[in-house]
């Protein structure tokens, strides 16, 4: 016995000493290489970076992807891909950043990850003519396998034993499974910041992809959800892909089993970050943006839309529902701007590209048809500018939210957080927000322009006092999970 003791198992897996991980595609920091070739760096925002903040532990590490030449720069360089051993300012936080193939990572997160996985779950494909599985996405999909083993390979290296490993989101669906054939002393988390499409359009996937991406989640101790909706959604294909069996106990988690293993599926409703919003959006640089759109809107009223020119967002109908309630409401004429941000988003597909022109070319149509001398109806803007979201925030008195399917939908929760006066929130049902501010805001189909449209006009009709409480009440809602709580629940639910 005594000789056993003194000589460790060879065979036992190398581990790290990091008792938490967070893994995502996109990490905290971005690197971007100058004309000197120095790097220069740049710190990145959202839920995740506020939520990792709330981590009381110095071990903790992030696992990311290098997303461009800088990054995989700053990668290469660093022993191991650890950024905070290169002696970048990484705020205290260790990261390891993963150089990976750009050609493999170009495969799997456009090829794979943005337009396979990210259509199917918010059913935008048209499909009398798209998808199409052929050889070019199997070599896609090699590629996503790679992409999502290179993460399970660092994060078994990282990870002391016994460790907590949140995973994040449909880039990295895989991973858990993995992790686990690596590490099955690790206690593992996936959360899905997406919907979750039903069986019927799911099973669209090719039989032994739409396996294994829920074998992959199902890897997991637990699999973390926006609402109770995609829960149930990730659950019922469950059954009917893989046969597994679903206990829905009242008020608990989703109970799913499938080759012996129970994963439980629970929904944490990410919220807005008042403390910060509110901070944030009295600064200078939102006072003077403010400033500018309140001269330029004058005493009308104000419809305000803040998004990325993501296909899932609806800007098209939402502008379609404006023009239609100029046309049908003369009333309004010269009485309400709608201030549009669209800021473009993930322009290296063709179908952005697109929409984004689709998005221009309405836009000016409505100006054309309605703009007089004095009153420009539309004001577009595609330039991401995050102190005029948060001044348009403040200033609208309607928040138009209409996405044809959303996870969640942050900036209907932040824009009552912020508004000045009180605003009325038109909401599609389709977003994960709706489940939480429903109650209090004006509910629409996000296909039903003419009914968006009347929703614009019950918004702007609104009685002020009527306006206030319910903008009140929708703060309230917006910000009962704020991101550092959201992530810590998470974490506490892995026991």
């Amino acid at each position: 016995m005594a000789e056993t003791e003194a000589h460790p198992d060879l065979h036992a897996p190398a581990h790290g000493s990091a008792p938490i991980l967070v893994a995502s595609n996109r990490g905290p920091l971005s690197f971007t290489v100058e004309d000197d070739g120095a790097l220069s760096l740049r710190r990145g925002g959202g839920g995740l970076v506020s939520g990792l903040s709330a981590i009381d532990d110095p071990d903790a590490v992030w696992v990311c992807a290098a997303l461009t030449e800088g990054d995989r720069t700053a990668a290469r360089q660093a022993p191991s891909g650890r950024l905070d051993r290169a002696g970048h300012d990484t705020g205290g936080q260790h990261i390891r950043m993963l150089e990976i193939d750009p050609g493999t990572f170009a495969r799997a997160y456009n090829g794979i990850a943005n337009s396979t996985l990210w259509f199917v779950h918010h059913l935008l494909y048209n499909t009398p003519v798209q998808p199409d599985f052929d050889d070019r996405f199997r070599k896609e999909w090699v590629s996503y396998e790679a992409y999502n083993t290179a993460f399970a390979d660092a994060l078994a290296e990282e990870a002391a034993p016994g460790a907590a490993v949140l995973v994040q989101d449909y880039h990295l669906t895989l991973v858990p499974e993995l992790l686990r054939e690596r590490r099955p002393d690790l206690r593992i988390g996936h959360f899905s910041h997406t919907p979750w499409a039903p069986p019927e359009y799911y099973r669209m996937l090719p039989d032994d992809v739409a396996g294994d991406v829920l074998t992959g989640i199902l890897g997991a101790d637990r699999a973390g959800f926006l609402t109770r909706r995609w829960a149930e959604a990730f659950a019922d294909c469950c059954v009917s892909v893989l046969g597994a069996a679903v206990e829905r106990p009242a008020g608990g988690d989703l109970l799913v089993t499938h080759r012996g293993r129970t994963t439980r599926l629970g929904v944490h409703g990410l919220g807005a970050d008042a403390d910060f919003l509110r901070e944030r959006s009295h600064r200078a640089d939102v006072e003077s943006r403010l400033a500018a759109l309140r001269e330029a809107v004058g005493d009308r009223r104000v419809v305000v839309r803040v998004d990325r020119t993501e296909l899932s967002k609806n800007i098209v109908r939402g502008l379609l529902a404006y023009r239609h309630l100029l046309r049908t409401r003369p009333e309004w004429h010269d009485r309400v701007v709608h201030v549009a941000f669209a800021y473009p988003s993930r322009h290296d597909l063709p179908e952005y590209r697109e929409y984004t022109a689709a998005v221009q070319r309405v836009a000016k149509e409505i100006n054309d048809e309605f703009g007089t001398e004095r009153w420009q109806p539309l004001m577009l803007h595609v330039q991401d500018d995050f102190p005029r979201s948060l001044a348009a925030y403040r200033l609208a008195d309607v928040a138009l939210v209409n996405p044809i399917r959303d996870g969640m939908n942050l900036v209907a929760k932040e824009i009552p957080v912020v508004s000045d006066h009180g605003c009325a929130l038109v909401l599609s049902r389709e977003a994960g927000a709706h489940a939480e501010l429903g109650e209090d805001a004006i509910t629409v189909n996000p296909y039903d322009v003419i009914a968006t449209a009347e929703a614009l006009h019950q918004a702007l009709t609104m009685p002020t006092a009527d306006r206030t409480d319910r903008c009140k009440r929708l703060a309230a809602a917006a910000t009962a999970l704020p991101p550092q709580q959201w992530f810590l629940d998470q974490l506490h639910a892995l026991g």
